[in-house]
């Protein structure tokens, strides 16, 4: 018995001793996403990524939508912007914020390792009760990679 607790107490000044393998992280972690002032954005694709974005914006307004082209999107933006899919997503909205008036540019959004610019637009309605963000992605080929469009919480005064 004395052997066992010589050997548990022996055991346990040991384990209490050694030292403790604490493996560090280096912090190496490169920025993915730099934040862009708009002026220093070209304006052709400024100016594209706002046109793409009032484009189906309005089709809120005349329930027309044109259809995007290869030239203007990629294959799984033009497959995910029916124009079913955007008539159901604009009733939603009309309902809420009323006509759509206009787009302001509110941030752009490089992404160094895929290159692409994430353009930012605060959506301008009749009913300034809610609001909402439109985001459009650019990517490096100059055609939208995605279109989003989101529901901004309300800030206290």
């Amino acid at each position: 018995m004395k052997k066992a607790l010589v050997f548990f107490s022996i055991f346990l000044w040991l384990s209490c001793k050694t030292p403790k393998s604490v493996t560090e992280t280096v912090a190496t972690e490169k920025r993915t996403a730099v934040i862009l002032p708009p002026e220093a954005v070209e304006t052709a694709k400024k100016t594209k990524a706002y046109e793409l974005g009032k484009r189906v914006l309005e089709a809120c307004n005349t329930s027309r939508f044109k259809a995007f082209t290869t030239a203007e999107a990629t294959s799984k933006v033009i497959a995910n912007a029916t124009a079913e899919k955007i008539s159901a997503t604009c009733q939603k909205i009309i309902l809420r914020n009323g006509k759509f008036i206009d787009l302001k540019l509110t941030e752009v959004i490089h992404n160094e390792v895929t290159d692409e610019l994430l353009f930012r637009y605060a959506i301008q309605y009749e009913k300034p009760l809610f609001k909402r963000e439109l985001r459009v992605t650019l990517n490096a080929e100059n055609k939208v990679s995605a279109l989003a469009t989101k529901e901004l919480k309300n800030q206290p005064f």
